[in-house]
């Protein structure tokens, strides 16, 4: 959800200097004028709008749209270099009016900014929302933007992914297509700053007071300064020594309003459903492209579930169809997607996808031209093999298949084990969910190598024979865990990871280092690939609104699904299994004691011992869902 997302499109390699051509800097600036209007909302507030329009009066142009709090800039008569440096040009070429709005209350535009400000339905007068905005704006660009054919797309990722959805619902007749990608759809379940009630902390904490969560009391163009200084080469180190979230939310000072919004709101309440757009997605009229990243490390939740929603909520005619490609947040609309981290992916993906669904999903919509019919109701990467799949709906038929922890640090598709493990749990001494050294949470960790965790006493790691086939799995994965712990509360993260062969390396790397000298390739041979990890906050296991503790040493069923997975394990690879009890400082600490985490002080966090049960009466597994 970082800025870095929207500002990715204008931040890529600038193309080499030449000749004019369809495209490229110069041919935009020959072929289109920027307007820059002020645009009157139903109550008054006007919202800042560039808009980038064509000279061509030959024939009539649809208009898209992106809305964000990011920043509609360069203000004033420079061009956005997106219309040139990203794949963005193909809708310059193709004559698009391109729009970009700052939404209500950030940077240029007037009036008060909320966070993923709860839609309104059935809205009397004056009253506003986020999809009462893009009405009006839509409203506004038909009747002032000259040479437009009445047809309008929105788009945007992210932060701007939740204004699409918004668009969506403001049953604008005009509004025909609209694309969220990697949508914030909920911040308590799965998106941004917490994953089933734990507090995604780091996050949180570097988005609010980097910059985005001050208040702009009147229209700015520049960004404000970041008045928080902190030690930022280690984030492990800094973040523990500042310790509980009581002391983050003194540093955050009076400015951050909705830091302290949302710590108030610890449970799934009124407050937190208001803000999920999913309840409000019936009946959509426009198109909808949803896409989203399977290491989207931000809003991959948002994509699958968003996309299930308006799936579920509409009729089996309404086009809504799903992407999901192998990307980090917002890979898909830059340059590279042939990898993420150490791991490779065959080929350029996020080129693919523009030129192959993107555009032509569009042009289709707003411009009646060309043709959707191969454009299937799922379109999915499957990592592992490294190959897109088409599905008639999502998730697909799978056969759901239990694999069981074992007393040997085996996996079985067979209960029936014996015992328990156990590991100690301690606050002063979290798993970090890195082994790299960084301040600034890396986009690479959802793919990482685990070899680290497993070399820690305080995670337990299971792992199956080599595959003697390929074994795929698509959809939703659930875990089914029976525990015991000496506390009253728990997190429990669960990984599944693909562990490779010994001697694997791609064909474009080198042999693996054997000299006495550090560094070189790094080795492959052995690598535990995260495919799917998250957590969950133990008291939330019967009800996200009413939390309960646990009794100490009494077996529990702690049962939760992970996001969707997309992943073939092929023939030689092994499957592995992780457990443990922090993430840090991915997710915050949790004291382990049933209490108000946020209100809690240095001395309520306390060590536990936790048992993983694996008996034939007490059986743990994960749920995969196996395709054939």
């Amino acid at each position: 959800m970082k800025r870095f997302v929207f500002m990715l499109l204008g931040a890529l390699a600038v193309l080499p200097a030449g000749a004019q051509h369809a495209g490229d800097s110069v041919w935009v600036k020959e072929h289109y004028y920027k307007e820059e209007r002020q645009i009157r909302m139903r109550d008054g507030v006007h919202l800042f709008t560039a808009i980038y329009i064509p000279k061509d009066s030959s024939e009539k142009h649809p208009v898209l749209i992106t809305r964000t709090p990011y920043s509609a800039a360069p203000y004033g008569v420079a061009f956005t270099p997106n219309l040139w440096n990203t794949y963005w040009k193909s809708y310059a070429e193709e004559k698009y009016i391109i729009v970009i709005q700052d939404v209500r209350g950030r940077w240029m535009s007037e009036g008060q900014f909320k966070d993923i400000r709860p839609f309104i339905p059935g809205k009397k007068g004056h009253e506003i929302d986020e999809a009462s905005d893009t009405y009006d704006t839509i409203d506004w660009l038909l009747e002032n933007v000259p040479g437009n054919n009445g047809k309008v797309g929105a788009l945007g990722i992210s932060y701007p992914g939740f204004y699409t959805t918004m668009a969506a619902l403001s049953g604008h007749p005009a509004l025909k297509a609209v694309s969220p990608q990697a949508p914030v759809t909920d911040w308590f379940h799965g998106d941004d700053f917490h994953h089933n009630g734990a507090f995604f902390l780091m996050d949180c904490f570097g988005f609010y007071t980097k910059g985005f969560g001050y208040p702009h009391p009147a229209p700015v163009s520049t960004a404000p300064v970041q008045a928080l200084k902190l030690p930022c080469a280690d984030n492990y180190n800094t973040f523990l020594k500042i310790g509980t979230i009581r002391n983050f939310t003194r540093l955050t000072g009076d400015s951050l309003a909705f830091w302290k919004e949302l710590i108030a709101h610890p449970q799934y309440d009124g407050w937190w459903k208001e803000r999920d757009p999913r309840n409000y997605v019936a009946q959509i009229k426009p198109a909808v492209l949803v896409v989203g990243g399977l290491f989207d490390a931000e809003d991959c939740y948002g994509a699958w579930n968003l996309y299930k929603a308006i799936e579920q909520q509409n009729s089996a005619t309404h086009f809504n169809k799903l992407v999901m490609g192998p990307w980090y947040h917002g890979q898909w609309a830059g340059n590279d997607g042939t990898r993420l981290g150490h791991v490779q992916f065959g080929s350029n993906t996020a080129t693919w996808y523009q030129e192959q669904i993107e555009v032509p999903f569009f042009n289709y919509y707003l411009k009646g031209k060309g043709n959707l019919s191969d454009l299937a109701e799922a379109n999915i990467f499957f990592s592992g093999e490294n190959k897109w799949h088409q599905f008639s709906k999502w998730p697909p038929v799978a056969t759901e298949k239990e694999i069981y922890l074992q007393q040997d640090g085996g996996l079985s598709w067979q209960n029936g084990s014996t015992g328990f493990s156990e590991y100690v749990s301690d606050p002063a001494h979290p798993v970090p969910y890195t082994q790299d050294v960084h301040y600034i949470r890396t986009r690479d960790y959802m793919t990482d190598d685990q070899r680290f965790a497993s070399r820690r006493a305080d995670v337990l790691t299971f792992e199956t024979d080599t595959l003697t086939d390929n074994l795929t799995i698509g959809g939703p994965v659930t875990v089914d865990l029976r525990v015991s712990i000496t506390g009253s509360d728990a997190d429990f993260v669960v990984k599944v990871i693909d562990v490779f062969p010994d001697d694997f390396r791609y064909a474009d790397t080198p042999p693996p280092n054997k000299t006495r000298d550090a560094g070189g390739p790094y080795p492959l041979g052995g690598y535990q690939m995260l495919v799917r990890g998250d957590i969950f906050r133990g008291r939330f296991r019967e009800s996200f609104e009413k939390p309960v503790p646990f009794i100490p040493g009494k077996v529990t069923q702690v049962k939760f699904q992970l996001p969707d997975v997309a992943h073939t394990f092929q023939k030689g690879h092994r499957l592995m299994i992780q457990v443990q009890s922090s993430w840090f400082p991915l997710a915050d600490r949790n004291p382990q004691q049933f209490i108000n985490i946020y209100e809690a002080t240095e001395k309520d966090f306390i060590k536990e011992t936790i048992r993983i049960y694996h008996d034939e009466a007490h059986p743990s597994g994960i749920i995969l869902p196996v395709l054939k």
